[in-house]
């Protein structure tokens, strides 16, 4: 279809573009026909230049990143997912899809550094969380939330402390740990086993004591992390789904409802923590930090879980702050309240702006909110026009 001389100058190119996304601090870059390519950055959508693709090049684009194997798997599925490495540059996950009738191509950040918990600034009550012996622990958000990144920091935490073995199972691998404390296995579904299912079944016969699955998509991998939970292992995983209360019902309408009675039990007795987050643009314009609510499993928990009243654990969350545990809402109060974020970000993300808007008005120290951040938007203007006038050549 395109010869090697042609697959190979695409590919440079794409290398090029990809190093850009880098040097400007961008989590993504977009490549679909009629568009010119463009980055995210710091949440935001900004075009390089204003050549659109046409279909043909974006398809070239495409498969100048895919090997064979994979060329195959894309015209026969119509979706591929895997890793690439850059040399010098970053590690970059690769999704690959057919959108009216055209390939279209998203490409994500992967920092080459394990991020820590300084430099993420996650709660210090997940270091306890990430060195339990046994049990199920979550991290939920939606897409690009930073769930991924965050339990690298945590697994990096785990392997700086403690020894043991760390499996992962991941489509594709993101983050590639060093062996320290502990060593690390890294499976790739597809490229070091042939499905999750085998990758899954056979974990236990590599003794592990850390289990990650890279995603819970469907009632078998969930079957699975539970299972691991319930033999002694720590097993981890990400999902789809907003907080603690969507994350169990979810988790719930996986199974039939013969079996809802059973699987409470099973999570009450081995759900040890749900993290969810969001990412929040930082008030001088220069980046995001996560909200986190944290929801551990306690005598109180662990009976509202086994009743099925998902909708009372907020409540208990607010009030056990001692324990670790914490809201959006408070997440966001503690972010505004040190500065990090403003108060119109603070409010445009809580769960409840009024009971938010409340406690900033009766509790924060800081002057009055409604000041508007002038010189931050300055700031956040001037760095997004230095990306607009940077262009990429692609033609």
């Amino acid at each position: 279809m395109y010869t090697a001389e042609l697959l190979e100058e695409a590919r440079r190119l794409m290398f090029h573009m990809l190093t850009k996304v880098v040097e400007y601090g961008g989590s993504d870059l977009f490549i679909t026909a009629d568009f010119p390519p463009s980055i995210k950055h710091q949440g935001l959508m900004k075009p390089f230049g204003q050549q659109e693709l046409t279909a043909d090049k974006t398809k070239l684009f495409a498969f100048s990143l895919m090997n064979e194997k994979q060329r195959k798997e894309f015209e026969s599925e119509l979706e591929c997912n895997f890793a690439i490495n850059v040399p010098n540059v970053s590690r970059f996950r690769v999704n690959i899809f057919q959108q009216q009738l055209n390939v279209g191509m998203v490409i994500r950040t992967i920092t080459a550094e394990i991020p820590n918990f300084a430099k993420l600034k996650l709660p210090e009550s997940l270091k306890d969380v990430i060195m339990e012996k046994r049990g199920l622990v979550l991290v939920v958000g939606g897409t690009g939330s930073g769930k991924s990144t965050s339990l690298a920091a945590m697994i990096d935490y785990r392997n700086e402390n403690s020894a043991g073995h760390i499996i992962t199972v991941e489509d594709p691998v993101e983050y590639v740990h060093k062996h320290k404390k502990s060593m690390i296995t890294h499976r790739e579904v597809g490229v070091d086993c042939h499905s999750w299912h085998n990758a899954l079944k056979n974990t236990l016969r590599q003794a592990p004591d850390v289990i990650l699955i890279g995603e819970i998509r469907d009632t078998e991998t969930m079957e699975h992390a539970i299972a691991f939970a319930e033999t002694g292992h720590l097993c981890l995983g990400t999902l789809h789904s907003n907080n603690a209360n969507q994350t169990l019902d979810r988790i719930i309408n996986f199974f039939p409802e013969e079996r809802r009675n059973q699987l409470l039990m099973d999570l009450s007795s081995n759900m040890k923590a749900i993290i969810s987050q969001r990412l929040i643009r930082t008030e001088d314009g220069k980046g995001r930090r996560a909200a986190v609510e944290i929801m551990l499993n306690t005598p109180l928990i662990s009976d509202l879980i086994l009743k099925g009243e998902f909708h009372e654990l907020k409540a208990i969350m607010s009030k056990s702050r001692e324990l670790g545990m914490q809201t959006f809402d408070q997440a966001l109060f503690d972010l505004y309240n040190d500065g990090a974020i403003s108060y119109e970000e603070a409010l445009r993300n809580a769960d409840s702006t009024n009971e938010l808007r409340l406690q900033i008005k009766l509790k924060s120290p800081r002057a009055n909110p409604a000041i508007h951040t002038a010189s931050a938007e300055f700031s956040m203007q001037a760095e997004e026009k230095q990306i607009e006038e940077k262009e990429v050549e692609v033609s």
